[in-house]
């Protein structure tokens, strides 16, 4: 099942980036391959996006729950594949470390609920680490340019 965590400094505190991330508005078109987003109410969103794995590229579209604000560090959610056989969850956590610096962990865990699961994962595993540290790095970047 692939999970993956990826951690950055960013140059704001703790506040700051809690308000950025709290609202997935702000950070939804910074997936990589982001085409859209549809807020239905106020858990629930489609996604569509492009992946691209080698010789594959796919449209994916999901559906996002949001499960949990745990204000002011933690924004928790859930993923289903509306066009893929998959399902995940994943979550941002804000932490403190000084008036002006924060640590934002980002981490994804999605597996295939399809046929031939463990093939799928294994496909999916290191186009996931790459999403997530993506992710991470483009939410850090538009705190930060906010400043």
């Amino acid at each position: 099942m692939p999970r993956k965590k990826h951690t950055i400094t960013v140059r704001a505190n703790n506040r700051k980036v809690w308000d950025f991330v709290r609202n997935m508005d702000n950070w939804a078109p910074l997936v990589p391959g982001y085409i859209r987003h549809e807020i239905l109410n106020s858990t629930i969103s489609t996604w569509e996006f492009k992946v691209d794995m080698g010789l594959i590229k796919k449209k994916i579209e999901l559906e996002v729950t949001f499960l949990k604000w745990e204000e002011p560090t933690k924004v928790t959610f859930s993923l289903k594949g509306l066009n893929s056989h998959f399902e995940g969850e994943g979550y941002f956590i804000v932490e403190g470390l000084d008036h002006s610096t924060s640590r934002m962990i980002g981490f994804l865990d999605i597996h295939s609920t399809g046929t031939f699961p463990s093939l799928t994962d294994q496909l999916l595993e290191p186009k996931l680490e790459e999403l997530i540290e993506e992710l991470t790095i483009a939410v850090c970047h538009n705190i930060v340019s906010e400043t």
